[in-house]
């Protein structure tokens, strides 16, 4: 029968969270009272301190997660973030032994061959869509690549974004879990023209045109969207327009900013922006959208404020068939890069 301890302590950078990790926390929690988990980094860690510390909280609520850096060593580390006294010390690699010996405490391995989960954070930092599936929600989304498809209305963003996650999806493995966002923008504007004709059965569309407080309510919706999105996917996700984009409709439509869906717009994720020509695309449209001077403007805008805040940014133009080879080769670049640096 396994020993019971009061207070266990599982340290470890997370280097990011995987399976393994998880394993020795709910080993730890199923034979101590109590669980501290110290995560610990260096100024030189790929992944934020604090977000691997968040990551665990949400994964392990029943334990203590807290950070510390590490600088000065493992040690000074316990003794800075640790506040109770330790009864057992929690590993799967040896260095267990020698942090447990001053601490008075009992060092337990748990899996040290690492049969149960063969992984390593430097194994998954190499190549996370290898590991995808030993990853926990959280850090899967904080590791997917975003890439949002973006253009003037009647420019084929729609037809692109969901022929771009046909594609990754068609590569089966993990790639089969690809997701599409679609655009939540077009949803909100349909339900509300639903509700107006719940009392108006004549209105239209134009009777539901959007109001400048409905844009960060669209974008807060846009973006909870694709964070849903990219924690059940793959190591890709494709949007249907972003929150940056909103703002340059916004602009368009009111003639002024929106400092709140800006504000949701610099919070955004998202690795790759292309942006869909608006010629070569009939802008034929009954709701008169489609006026090719306005779409013609909002091709312009949008490529200047992408170039002006750094996004990376892909044109793509010509018939469907050319413009999804120039998505798909402008995605697999963006998927060849590594994604952590290797440490």
């Amino acid at each position: 029968m396994s020993t019971r301890h009061g207070h266990g302590l599982v340290p470890g950078r997370f280097c990011p969270p995987h399976a393994g990790h998880h394993d020795l926390v709910r080993t730890a929690l199923g034979r101590c009272a109590r669980v501290t988990v110290l995560v610990t980094g260096t100024a030189a860690d790929p992944l934020p301190l604090a977000d691997r510390v968040d990551w665990l909280r949400e994964v392990h609520p029943e334990a203590l997660v807290v950070g510390a850096d590490a600088e000065d060593g493992l040690p000074a580390a316990v003794e800075a973030a640790v506040r109770e006294p330790v009864d057992a010390v929690f590993t799967s690699a040896p260095y267990g032994d020698e942090l447990a010996r001053p601490l008075g405490a009992a060092s337990v391995r748990v899996d040290p061959g690492r049969r149960t989960h063969p992984v390593t954070g430097a194994a998954v930092r190499a190549d996370p869509a290898a590991h995808w599936e030993l990853l926990a929600a959280p850090v899967r989304a904080a590791l997917t690549r975003r890439v949002v498809v973006l253009g003037a209305e009647r420019s084929g963003v729609t037809t692109l974004a969901r022929a771009l996650a046909a594609h990754y999806r068609r590569r089966g493995g993990v790639w089969a879990r690809t997701r599409y966002v679609p655009d939540a923008g077009s949803a909100y504007a349909a339900r509300r023209l639903a509700e107006l004709r719940a009392d108006r059965p004549g209105a239209g569309p134009a009777d539901a045109l959007l109001r400048s407080a409905d844009f960060p309510v669209i974008a807060q919706d846009q973006a909870e969207r694709e964070e849903e999105a990219a924690r059940a996917g793959s190591p890709l996700l494709v949007c249907d327009t972003d929150a940056f984009a909103a703002t340059i409709r916004h602009e368009r439509l009111l003639g002024t900013a929106s400092p709140g869906t800006g504000a949701v717009a610099a919070r955004g994720r998202h690795h790759l922006w292309l942006l869909t020509d608006h010629r070569g695309v009939d802008p034929v449209d009954p709701a008169g959208s489609g006026d090719d001077g306005l779409r013609a403007w909002t091709t312009a805008r949008l490529l200047a404020q992408l170039t002006h805040s750094g996004r990376r940014t892909v044109v793509v133009t010509g018939p469907h068939e050319e413009r999804l080879a120039t998505a798909v080769a402008a995605v697999d670049a963006l998927l060849a890069e590594p994604l952590l640096e290797r440490r």
